[in-house]
Order: C-alpha cells, then structure tokens, then sequence
C-alpha cells in the first residue's frame, strides 16, 4: 500500500514536470522575454540588442512594432544608462533594469524624435523598450522582474 501511494506522488509530480515544464523552459530563450508584477505575468518576443552598435541604433528608422515585441538592451556592465528617441518613430515605454533583472524605473509614453535624454538610473544592465501604454496596461512597474537568459547567474526571477 505505501508503495502504491509514492509511485500515485511520484507520478503526479512527473505529470505535473512534463506538463509545465515546456512553458516554463519556452520563456528563457534569447528572443523572449517575461515580466511578472504580482501574480500577473506577461510575454514579449524581443530582438536583443548586444553590441554597441546594435545598442546606438536600436528602433531607430522603424514605423511599427507588433504589439507583443520589444528591444532588449544588454551592457557588458551596470551603470548610469541615458536614452532618447532621436530617429525613433515609434512611441515606447522604457523599461530600466538592474543585473539581478529588477525593474528600477519605468518611463512611460517616450515621445518619438525627441531628442531629451531619459535617464533610467545609475545601476542598470537591460532596458526594455516595448510600445508605450503596455508597461501601464501589464501593471510593469518598480520591482516587477523580468525573466531571460542574459539576466546571468544572480537573476532574482532565474530561467529554470
């Protein structure tokens, strides 16, 4: 009888793996991201911009961008991070990060073509460029988490 019950567990556990564990492992592939704000949680799929080239034209000469994607800025390190929409056409919630992967700033409604630097803070690593209105509409905002493989080792929401 016991036996019977641990192999019941066991089977449930291994049911329970196999079945999220897939949509689990889908959210940490470089090309999406996912936000989690409470106990809500959203998905982007994101071009991830690297270099410094990638990172100096970003969206720039762009006209749209579908709803559900983004830019996913990475630096080789965290420090004082400064954006602006020259060439950018598109309006954009910029989303600030630090290396554990934690929202600190979120700037809502970047207008386009300005020019007017928007500092996101002194320790940031990613930021997160979706279409204005999301970070609002998804509740993002200082201390929500964010989930994708370049956050590193110390991420405080880590890809499993």
């Amino acid at each position: 009888m016991f036996l019977g019950k641990r192999v019941k567990r066991l089977s449930v556990a291994l049911l329970i793996y196999v079945a999220t564990g897939p949509l689990v492992h889908a959210a940490c592939t470089i090309d999406r991201v996912s936000l989690k704000s409470g106990a809500s949680e959203v998905g982007f799929t994101v071009e991830v911009a690297q270099s410094d080239q990638e990172r100096a034209v970003g969206l720039m000469n762009r006209k749209s961008m579908p709803k559900s994607s983004g830019m996913l800025f990475v630096f080789p390190s965290s420090g004082p991070v400064s954006f602006w929409m020259r060439n950018t056409y598109i309006p954009l919630d910029m989303i600030f990060l630090d290396d554990r992967g934690i929202v600190k700033k979120v700037h809502e409604a970047a207008v386009p073509l300005d020019e007017t630097p928007i500092y996101g803070g002194n320790d940031i690593k990613l930021v997160l460029e979706i279409n204005a209105g999301l970070a609002k509409r998804y509740r993002i905002s200082t201390g929500s988490l964010l989930q994708h493989p370049l956050v590193g080792h110390n991420a405080a929401w880590p890809c499993h």
